[in-house]
């Protein structure tokens, strides 16, 4: 049954205008609320019957649940309790979000009601609507969902993550309701276009001894500044240009901590296989041979609105603009095991190229070409073995690495790949 199938049914019931119900459903179906619990919003805001009359829905297991299902009851231990604000049909909402779990899996929640349960409770959860988020099934707690404490403790294989605490390397995105130590590695104020017009936030690096994430501070705190050491409790994850993103809303408890969190000064060596399977990384090294310079590398030009590059004097945001001029490479990497896309940014470009971009200007305007920069870029490093550190990203269009650290290697050859194809035939073993 499509929109305007349920919306030609709820109108003719509650004997209003099928457009407005329509509209009402879309607006609710925007914000992932699933399709029978916005039927039920809809019906209360027209006086008609909730639905509490139908028959209950059917108990289930956690690890049971699809996105097939409609309304369930479980019976859960709660892993973890997160709380925010978002926009919703125009005002802000408070939701609380986090994990529930029994002995045959984990399931993520949002709860539109504050039903009072904490991490740790044992709770039985009455007509909880399921709706998928991620290709995973989550439940929706809403006005027709009842919460009871468990006549007993549930018992789960998930007890230790009863409150959430993490180290920042086993974060994942969608995560809710989580508790970090880390210290602040870097730190700065911006100023964004938020929902509600300019917004002042802090982004910067968190480190801890298993690894660093980027985070961002929603409600600026004073304490929040480089080289302190901080607890913070109900923090979320978002994905932020492929590797996860610790997020601090008004919510968020921060507490200094007495003694400085250490941090893992080098990053995970891995092959580019590992790597790119994972999905996305921040802060990760890799070591292999530069197989080719890409076109669009040496001298470029940027959009001085936007900063994309610029390609005869066009921006596709943009139109016909003024470029500002910048260096990149973009090399591709390969270890024997896979390839990557390796960006580098001015500073960088400037190293490997052995000269300033006034002087790479300068090269291009006596051979009156460009193409000469890049090709200058070319013959000093293609061929060439270089261990790499950065952010990686993947998506549909392919892995990208963008460099921190570019330098040429020193390792044996030999001994690297034999490691790596020992990494690779593990791998497939365990798989």
């Amino acid at each position: 049954m499509d929109i305007d199938d349920h919306a030609e049914e709820l109108a003719s019931a509650l004997g209003v205008d099928k457009a407005e119900v329509k509209a009402d459903l879309e607006n609710l179906l925007q914000y992932s609320v699933p399709i029978e619990e916005a039927k039920q919003s809809v019906r209360r805001k027209h006086g008609g019957d909730s639905g509490s009359s139908r028959s209950a829905p059917s108990a289930k297991d956690v690890g049971t649940i699809t996105t097939e299902d409609g309304n369930v009851t479980v019976t859960v231990r709660v892993l973890t309790v997160g709380t925010r604000s978002i926009q919703y049909q125009g005002d802000e909402q408070v939701i609380r979000e986090g994990e529930l779990a029994d002995e045959t899996g984990t399931i993520s929640y949002t709860s539109w009601e504050d039903f009072g349960f904490e991490a740790g409770d044992s709770v039985t959860i009455g007509n909880a609507g399921v709706r998928e988020w991620d290709g995973a099934p989550e439940l929706n707690l809403g006005s027709s969902t009842t919460v009871a404490m468990a006549s007993g403790t549930v018992e789960t294989p998930y007890d230790d993550e009863i409150g959430g605490e993490a180290e920042l390397a086993a974060l994942e995105p969608g995560d809710r309701g989580r508790t970090v130590e880390a210290r602040v590695v870097e730190v700065e104020e911006r100023t964004i276009n938020g929902r509600s017009g300019e917004t002042d936030i802090l982004s910067g690096v968190l480190g801890d001894a298993s690894g660093r994430l980027p985070f961002t501070d929603w409600e600026p705190r004073e304490g929040i500044t480089e080289g302190a050491s901080l607890r913070m409790e109900g923090v979320y994850v978002r994905e932020f240009r492929g590797v996860p993103s610790v997020n601090l809303s008004e919510f968020t408890t921060v507490t200094p901590l007495s003694e400085a969190v250490p941090v893992r000064e080098s990053a995970p060596q891995l092959s580019i296989r590992e790597a790119v399977s994972s999905g996305g990384m921040f802060d990760v090294e890799i070591v292999g041979n530069v197989l080719e310079v890409r076109d669009g590398s040496g001298l470029i030009e940027r959009c001085p609105e936007c900063g994309r590059v610029v390609q005869n004097g066009q921006c596709r945001t943009h139109g016909d603009v003024d470029g500002e001029d910048d260096m990149r490479v973009k090399a591709i990497l390969d270890d024997g095991s896979g390839t990557v896309t390796v960006v580098l940014d001015r500073d960088l470009t400037e190293e490997v190229y052995g000269g300033t971009m006034a002087e790479a200007r300068e090269q291009a305007r006596e051979a009156m070409d460009k193409e000469v920069v890049a090709d200058h870029i070319r013959e000093r490093v293609v061929g060439r073995e270089y261990r790499v550190r950065g952010n990686l990203s993947v998506d549909d269009y392919g892995a990208n690495l963008d460099a921190d650290e570019f330098a040429e290697s020193d390792d044996d050859p030999t001994t690297r790949a034999r490691e790596v194809l020992d990494r690779i035939e593990d791998r497939e073993v365990s798989a």
